[in-house]
């Protein structure tokens, strides 16, 4: 009964054994990895990658659009940054003067295109006094 009561340290998993643990700043390794060892792969991958893009990247591009759009939508939101702006909205920056003249502008262009439709050349707002 004596043996079941507590297990040795032989008998424990390698995880749970005190003797076993690295102690406070020792390591596994004490050489350490070979500087560079690590980004070699790295830069080698992207160099093969570079240029392997030089030489098809624009047609796989291409082909990648027209037959997996969706990898090619993912692959241009990824590279889009995190916080994009798209407020094109630029109406807010304008005194109201600057705005005026555009309405005018606008409505001189889209006047010919309106003619014969009722009321589409109707004011909006006060009447202008110009």
């Amino acid at each position: 009964m004596a043996d079941e009561a507590a297990p040795t340290a032989e008998k424990l998993p390698a995880h749970l054994r005190d003797d076993l643990k690295f102690k406070p700043g020792q390591s596994g390794n004490p050489n350490g990895r070979p500087k560079g060892s690590r980004n070699a792969l790295g830069e080698a991958f992207l160099e093969a990658m570079h240029e392997d893009f030089k030489t098809h990247g624009a047609a796989v591009i291409a082909q990648v659009r027209e037959e997996k759009p969706d990898q090619y939508l993912k692959v241009v939101a990824s590279i889009l940054p995190k916080d994009l702006n798209v407020n094109v909205n630029h109406l807010n920056e304008l005194s109201d003067d600057e705005l005026r003249s555009r309405i005018r502008d606008l409505h001189g262009l889209l006047a010919p295109f309106l003619e014969g439709i009722p009321g589409a050349l109707g004011g909006v707002g006060p009447a202008s006094t110009h």
